[in-house]
């Protein structure tokens, strides 16, 4: 019951970033080229939210994906989207600045 509710509610369990990371998590900024160019997480990948069905191939199945853009809502789009496509270990981080202290 308490699962129900926190996926009803969109309440998750914390993330490890961390963690997921250290262990070889990969992030995907999903914002444009542009905006990434304005600052991101070093080490991140950037494919922008509307070039990633056309690259799937350059994220690795085997490895957690977090992804990220500027407040949370093409991040969420892109996890959904990397679901339907099979990727079983998907993160939404939301903002990018919140990653920037996981810096790679």
């Amino acid at each position: 019951m308490i699962n129900f509710l926190k996926k009803l509610f969109g309440i998750a369990d914390p993330v490890d970033y961390a963690g997921l990371l250290a262990t070889g998590a990969v992030i995907i900024d999903v914002r444009t080229k542009g905006e990434y160019s304005g600052g991101h997480v070093k080490g991140s990948l950037n494919i922008p939210l509307n070039e990633l069905p056309q690259n799937l191939h350059r994220i690795n199945r085997n490895r957690a994906v977090i992804v990220c853009c500027a407040s949370g809502m093409r991040s969420r789009s892109a996890m959904t989207l990397l679901q339907e496509k099979g990727f079983v270990e998907v993160y939404n981080a939301g903002g990018w600045q919140s990653l920037k202290k996981y810096s790679l």
